[in-house]
């Protein structure tokens, strides 16, 4: 019987490319309560694989006595820093640099303040989130952005590599990314507004890549939080996707449980 010679031009399968791996980047701003937390405490436990980076805002800030040190906070954070697939950064806001640096260094040095506290065992941040900063450059926007990170990354309280996070919220100009944070919030943003081509066309200036840039969208769909998360892992190693309208840091939301499952998807097919 002949033998069909073989097509050495025909497509051979490839395996399926897996998607980048992701981590969450959570603005907890709920108040911990009792059993409040719980449902990060069981995303956290359910998924070890997933790295969650978690922006504790006690007070719009660390607080301040008489109100700090706060029961509810100095109990929920260490269990929080306990975890092993967690880490904790502290809320600080710039004000669109308007704030007077002294300060953005009393509320850094305030949270460097918390690790040394030998009543609060586990109390600590690993870095700050400075928010509402701005994404245009001027001389003295770079003077002041430059200065409050490098503050950070010397102040010695601060654990671990003392990550320095930005929030502009949208892409940034070129010249505020030399040096830059280690990470940048290029997008904050409602699902519809990210959807438009006018939005997308101004986020491909952003200087940053993906290992650099966090993504939070809010006011998904439900249906769509999963493949939406999917997709923007190519985009952004941290993300946050959330289907709720308003005070989107306030509560886990309904699809909390989508979201980080879908950022801890190891296959390369979305869920319908």
């Amino acid at each position: 019987m002949a033998v069909e010679p073989q097509n050495i031009n025909a497509t051979v399968a490839q395996p399926p490319q897996s998607k980048p791996k992701a981590n969450v980047l959570l603005p907890l701003y709920i108040y911990p309560a009792p059993g409040a937390w719980d449902p990060l405490y069981g995303a956290l436990s359910l998924h070890r694989s997933v790295k969650f980076t978690i922006i504790v805002n006690p007070s719009s800030g660390p607080g301040a006595p008489p109100w700090w040190p706060n029961p509810d906070y100095v109990r929920e954070v260490p269990r929080l820093n306990a975890q092993p697939n967690a880490e904790t950064v502290g809320y600080v806001k710039i004000d669109y640099c308007r704030r007077p640096l002294a300060d953005v260094y009393a509320d850094i040095d305030a949270y460097a303040k918390w690790s040394t506290d030998s009543r609060y065992p586990g109390l600590g941040v690993k870095g700050i989130f400075f928010d509402e900063t701005p994404n245009r450059f001027t001389p003295e926007v770079a003077a002041y952005l430059n200065t409050i990170t490098q503050r950070a990354k010397e102040t010695a309280g601060l654990a671990g590599n003392r990550l320095v996070i930005h929030n502009p919220g949208t892409a940034v100009d070129a010249t505020l990314a030399q040096p830059g944070p280690d990470l940048t919030t290029v997008v904050e943003d409602s699902f519809a507004n990210y959807r438009t081509d006018d939005y997308q066309r101004w986020l491909a200036t952003s200087p940053y890549n993906r290992t650099r840039s966090s993504y939070m969208v809010h006011s998904v769909p439900k249906c769509e939080v999963s493949a939406l998360t999917h997709e923007l892992r190519d985009r952004a190693e941290y993300l946050f996707v959330t289907d709720l309208t308003q005070a989107f840091y306030e509560s886990f939301g309904p699809s909390w449980a989508e979201f980080v499952a879908a950022v801890a998807r190891e296959d390369t097919q979305c869920s319908a």
